[in-house]
């Protein structure tokens, strides 16, 4: 059983220990025993387009129209969203806008409401 930490970057069980530092053989990342200790607290922080603090279930504005990809609707400035839940990834919410269903946005595009 390996009682070493998961890769922060990839997730992998597959890592060993180099001296002081911890190595992923899957994706290469490299990182020292004293960070595992601080990252046993961290949780993911998303942050909107004003830097307002991100939950799961918050209620947002969209900022800036949106194209929905592979069709000809669009996602009107000040359309409210609510009961947001947030993912990892490039777009890291996941949300359903009312007329047109389920999206990913980026947090960047959204104000909290």
């Amino acid at each position: 059983m390996n009682d070493l930490p998961r890769c922060p970057s990839c997730g992998s069980e597959y890592t060993y220990e180099d001296r002081n530092m911890y190595v992923c053989p899957e994706c290469a990342h490299e990182w020292t025993t004293d960070t595992v200790a601080g990252s046993i607290d961290d949780r993911r922080i998303v942050n909107d387009a004003y830097g307002n603090v991100l939950n799961d279930g918050d209620a947002v504005m969209v900022i800036k129209d949106l194209k929905v990809k592979g069709s000809s609707a669009v996602v009107k400035v000040g359309t409210r969203v609510r009961n947001i839940r947030l993912v990892d990834g490039d777009h890291n919410i996941d949300c359903k806008i009312d007329g047109i269903g389920a999206m990913k946005l980026k947090s960047e595009l959204v104000r909290k409401a």
